[in-house]
């Protein structure tokens, strides 16, 4: 592994940075809470118009053909700035989910639309016990006629009241049937939830009776639960990229904001606890970065630990980046807990971050089933 970024890795992240501080800053994010419009369909045209949906879109289908470690640098600076919209759900989940389960028809007909922006794809996987795992689909599909009948709640959907497109797992033949379906299908109801983060959108997706044609079923056949837990760790390494950045820059602001704080005479920056505490927050925050990279790697050369790689970055970040933005409040004092400052943006958004696709303790309950599985 190089541990070493590339020249056009570097660009990358610096055009990314360049652009989401000019188009995207925190006032954005804080407009989307104040407005509850977490979705903006002008910026989401502009970012699309950028090929940023199709970073790691094969070329063939549009995108520019690169790695999850490249997406994760434009994710981290996406997190720097809590960035509302669907831009997370559709590079980390609904993209591989369809290069992972669609045909070659299918993928021709969706990604291309998907990077482009004129069509905006949910994936509905999670349901009541919260859970993102192959094992945990109960949602059930039955053949009928020339097509089949889906029944079934799904849970914490990101972006399905905006989607055109919802992506449903379920039950089918002993595996797990993926269907893209219209979001305007009969019998398929779309109901907000409310939530901590206020600058993006989850929904309950549920399903009665509702019926859809053969060639709704991606890949024309069931998956095994492994291939869509390959999926999820890939949205896993991408989300915490995304916590990575958020922390980051929380450290960031609780160092600026130290520096100019004066107690007793003298900045509180040369109060040696102060100076621990932030210690501790960039230390963390560079470990779960570091985790981060090696799982994107683990991830995009198919290394045989990057399951575990994935969950370990996951657990890890889900711990890490909300204490960080927790100390950051403190540390910020009163003016840190109040709604006129960004803090609580950040903070909100990584204890919504923490819990997706498991929290620190589901993970770590992974890692330690799959050290014992390798002993």
């Amino acid at each position: 592994m190089d541990f070493g970024f590339s020249e056009e890795q570097d660009e990358l992240r610096a055009a990314v940075r360049d652009y989401l501080s000019r188009e995207f800053p925190i006032s954005f994010a804080r407009q989307s809470v104040e407005s509850g419009a977490a979705f903006s369909r002008e910026a989401w045209r502009g970012l699309c118009g950028l090929g940023w949906t199709g970073l790691a879109v094969p070329e063939e289908l549009g995108g520019s053909g690169l790695s999850l470690l490249d997406l994760t640098l434009a994710l981290e600076e996406a997190g720097s700035v809590a960035m509302p919209g669907p831009f997370v759900s559709t590079v980390s989940l609904a993209v591989p989910l369809l290069l992972a389960a669609a045909n070659e028809y299918q993928c021709a007909t969706l990604i291309p639309e998907i990077v482009s922006g004129e069509r905006l794809v949910a994936c509905a996987i999670a349901e009541k016990a919260g859970r993102w795992s192959g094992d945990s689909i109960q949602a059930s599909a039955r053949p009928d006629g020339a097509g089949f009948v889906l029944n079934g709640l799904k849970m914490f959907v990101p972006d399905a009241d905006a989607a055109d497109t919802i992506v449903v797992a379920t039950r089918l033949d002993g595996g797990l049937g993926f269907f893209a379906i219209p979001s305007d299908t009969p019998g398929l109801v779309v109901s907000a939830m409310r939530t901590v983060d206020a600058t993006r959108s989850l929904a309950t997706v549920s399903l009665s009776e509702v019926r859809v044609a053969d060639a709704c079923l991606l890949g024309g056949k069931p998956l095994r639960e492994d291939e869509l837990d390959a999926v999820v760790d890939h949205a896993k390494v991408a989300l915490a990229a995304q916590m990575v950045g958020a922390a980051d820059r929380v450290l960031a602001m609780t160092v600026e904001y130290v520096e100019l704080r004066e107690q007793f005479g003298r900045t509180i920056a040369t109060f040696q606890a102060v100076q621990h505490r932030c210690a501790d927050m960039k230390v963390a925050v560079e470990h779960a970065r570091s985790l981060v990279y090696y799982a994107a790697w683990a991830c995009d050369t198919l290394a045989p630990d990057r399951h575990l790689a994935a969950a370990m970055a996951k657990a890890f970040a889900s711990d890490a980046c909300p204490s960080v933005a927790a100390d950051a409040v403190q540390l910020h004092g009163g003016i840190g807990f109040t709604w006129e400052h960004d803090l609580h943006i950040y903070f909100k958004r990584l204890k919504a971050d923490e819990q997706t696709y498991g929290g620190a303790t589901v993970n770590r309950e992974l890692v330690a089933r799959l050290l014992e599985d390798a002993a």
